[in-house]
């Protein structure tokens, strides 16, 4: 917990030895007003000095000197940026558990993993599973959403921003890690069998090529759902196809698609030169500097654009644990994977298995990949808000916003998060 004291002197003044001060007023106001003082706070395109007042659990006003009325909470930054909460739309576990292991408590602990990493809105991630494995973490997610009466389960975790489906409609040519043995084509009445009663679903990745595509985009469309690209061996032509029936989205770029391949000397564009043409579709980057070194992350940005490209994480359970051994998908019908330089790998080593990134990591290595870190923060909050349609309350710090911030030292770490206006993780507490 962060440290609370009465104030001794004026606000402003404490040590700067640790990431932050937490100053209460009492009277009978009550605690529902915050002041994040003395920051530099990220307006989109760059850094100015000022503080940030919070109302139940949204941005009031932004102006330097703001003086906090009797009965306020004053959070004293020391100087230290303070950024908008990273939204991390593909991301299937961290601190030793994966969503799919379908439990309460798995799913608290990747919450609160990534929450100490900066992200405050995240997407739990479902892998290629047998149909009730999926549909029983659905139950879960659907479950605790309702019994908080919002998307915030946990007070010291990251809000829940909706499921992202992973498979199984994906090409077995394509399948990864994922298991092919439940691999199969899509259709409406498919969709509707496994996701039909849950309203938490967010995103859902198929193969493009697969039959029976284009259908289910419009099923997904009419219930809010973002259709997405991924897992595929399609070619540009189809992918055209998939675009003219509503996908606008790519999960991992570069990762699990087709490139160019060659018939009879012909060569044949595929999915990744069909993300580069098609401007109205958005991009995933994993940001780890390992399924995109440094050159390929500079260039997608800069073909891309920083409004089309969302970092992500991929990660799985080991992600914030020590390297070695750890499980990919549940605890029950995942698979070992390997976890070494900094990603995880199959057990041949023959490719990656996921990811451990979690989103400070993701833009500290935009930033050494020479990409500023304005763009950099806005491909790691802005851009993934807007695919998820929170365009309008989370992503940025503007008045109206939810009041979900992470606070950065001078090394980009993480000293703070902020989710909803109250602290989520207080590196000077410890914890």
């Amino acid at each position: 917990m962060p440290r609370v004291t009465e104030p001794r002197a004026s606000y402003g003044r404490s040590s700067p030895g640790s990431a932050s001060r937490i100053f209460e007023m009492r009277s009978d106001a009550g605690m529902d007003v915050t002041v994040f003082a003395n920051g530099l706070v990220f307006l989109g395109d760059g850094f100015a000095r000022a503080d940030v007042l919070c109302r139940a659990g949204r941005i009031e006003r932004i102006a330097p000197g703001i003086v906090p009325r009797d009965g306020d909470r004053v959070v004293d930054l020391f100087g230290h940026r303070l950024v908008p909460g990273f939204v991390d739309i593909h991301v299937h576990g961290g601190g030793g558990a994966d969503f799919m292991d379908g439990s309460e408590d798995a799913i608290r602990i990747v919450c609160r993993t990534h929450a100490r990493h900066g992200t405050t809105t995240l997407c739990p991630t479902t892998l290629t599973a047998p149909d009730d494995e999926i549909s029983g973490f659905l139950d879960v997610v659907r479950r605790l959403v309702r019994t908080a009466g919002g998307d915030r389960p946990f007070q010291d975790g990251a809000r829940i921003g909706g499921v992202h489906v992973e498979g199984p409609w994906l090409a077995p040519s394509q399948a990864g890690a994922q298991d092919r043995a439940y691999l199969r084509p899509p259709s409406p009445a498919d969709l509707e069998r496994l996701l039909g009663s849950c309203e938490c679903v967010s995103i859902v990745t198929i193969a493009p090529e697969l039959d029976g595509t284009c259908a289910c985009a419009a099923w997904l469309a009419e219930r809010g759902v973002v259709p997405a690209m991924g897992h595929s061996d399609a070619t540009l032509a189809q992918v055209r196809d998939a675009v003219d029936c509503g996908f606008r989205h790519m999960v991992h770029f570069y990762s699990a698609m087709s490139s160019v391949r060659r018939d009879r000397g012909y060569r044949i564009p595929g999915m990744v030169e069909a993300g580069y043409l098609f401007d109205d579709v958005t991009v995933e980057a994993i940001a780890d500097g390992r399924h995109l070194p440094h050159e390929l992350l500079r260039l997608v940005q800069r073909v891309k654009g920083t409004d089309r490209v969302a970092m992500v994480t991929d990660a799985m359970r080991g992600a914030g644990m020590p390297e070695g051994t750890w499980r990919l998908g549940s605890l029950r019908w995942g698979r070992d994977v390997i976890v070494e330089e900094g990603v995880a790998k199959l057990p041949d080593r023959s490719g990656f298995a996921g990811s451990v990134c979690t989103m400070d990591r993701a833009v500290r290595t935009a930033v050494a990949a020479e990409i500023s870190l304005a763009d950099a923060l806005r491909m790691a909050s802005e851009t993934p808000a807007r695919i998820l349609g929170m365009q309008d309350r989370r992503g940025r710090i503007a008045q109206g916003f939810d009041a979900d911030f992470a606070c950065l030292g001078d090394d980009l770490g993480v000293r703070m998060a902020v989710v909803a206006g109250e602290i989520a993780f207080d590196a000077s507490a410890g914890g």
